[in-house]
C-alpha cells in the first residue's frame, strides 16, 4: 500500500513504494565501496525505491519516477524486479491513463523502466518530461527500451522549468548529466541527489556510481544548503521513509 500522503501547497503527494530490497550481485559492494571516504560500516544496504504521485485540486496527475518496471525490464540485472508501481497507483485510485505528466528524474533504470509496458508507454496520455541533457546521453538499453517508445511523448526542458502548474524541475548535474530534481511549495523529490541518510550528515560523501563524483558532491552542498535554508522536506527514492524534514 502507498505511505501516508502530505499535502504540500494544495498539491497531495503520495509515495509509492514501488519495491524493497539490496542491489544484485551484478553491482553490489560493501557500504565503504560504494560511498568512499565515508566511515560507513559493511551493513546490508536495502534499497526502498520510491515513486511520486502527485494530485492538485483541479485534478491533474503528476508522477515523478516509475521505479524498476517489469521482470525483463533494463533494471532486472540488478533490482528486484518487478515493481509493484500499477499496484500502488490502483491503490491510491488512480490508472495510468489518468496520469497527465511524468517527471524522470534521470535515466537509470531504477528511476525510468517503469514508463514502458510490453513495448509502449505506460502513462498513454502523459508527457514524459527529461532534460535535454539526459537526453543527449542517453545509451544502449534506456534508450531502445525505454527513450525510444516515449519518444512521441517527451517533453525535453533545459535547466529549470514549470511542467505543471506548481510543479517546477530543476536541474542537478553529477549522479547523471541531466539529473533533475521536482519541486512542489517546499517540498523537494530528490531522485538520487542524495542516496543514503549519510550524505545528509555530510553532504560531501561520494557514491561509486555518480557519472562525475566531483560534480555531484558541489551540486549536492548547494542544493542541500539552499533547502536547509528554506527548512524544506525532502522526498527521497531510496530512504525507507520518504519524507525527510530539514
Amino acid at each position: 500500500m502507498p505511505h501516508q500522503p502530505l499535502t504540500v501547497s494544495g498539491v497531495e503527494v503520495t509515495p509509492l513504494c514501488d519495491a524493497v530490497g539490496p542491489m544484485g550481485e551484478a553491482i553490489r559492494r560493501p557500504l565503504p565501496e560504494l560511498f568512499p571516504g565515508s566511515a560507513a560500516q559493511d551493513d546490508p544496504w536495502v534499497l526502498h525505491f520510491h515513486c511520486y504521485l502527485l494530485r492538485d485540486r483541479a485534478g491533474r496527475v503528476t508522477l515523478v519516477d516509475t521505479g524498476i518496471g517489469a521482470a525483463d525490464s533494463p533494471a532486472s540485472s540488478w533490482a528486484p524486479v518487478p515493481g509493484t508501481l500499477a499496484g500502488e497507483l490502483a491503490a491510491a485510485g488512480v490508472t495510468p491513463a489518468e496520469v497527465g505528466t511524468v517527471i524522470l528524474t534521470h535515466l537509470h533504470s531504477d528511476h525510468a523502466s517503469g514508463a514502458v509496458a510490453d513495448g509502449r508507454p505506460l502513462f498513454e496520455n502523459a508527457r514524459y518530461v527529461l532534460q535535454q541533457a539526459e537526453l543527449d546521453t542517453a545509451r544502449g538499453a534506456m534508450l531502445e527500451q525505454i527513450v525510444t517508445p516515449i519518444k512521441g511523448q517527451l517533453q525535453a526542458v533545459e535547466g529549470e522549468a514549470e511542467v505543471s502548474p506548481g510543479v517546477h524541475v530543476r536541474l542537478t548535474p553529477g549522479h547523471t548529466p541531466g539529473h533533475q530534481i521536482a519541486r512542489v511549495g517546499e517540498l523537494a523529490m530528490t531522485g538520487d541527489l542524495v542516496l543514503h541518510p549519510m550524505q545528509l550528515a555530510d553532504p560531501r560523501v561520494r557514491y561509486l556510481y555518480d557519472d562525475d563524483a566531483e560534480q555531484a558532491v558541489a551540486t549536492r552542498v548547494e542544493v542541500l544548503d539552499g533547502l536547509r535554508a528554506e527548512r524544506a522536506v525532502l522526498a527521497t527514492a531510496h530512504f525507507s521513509d520518504p519524507f525527510v524534514r530539514l
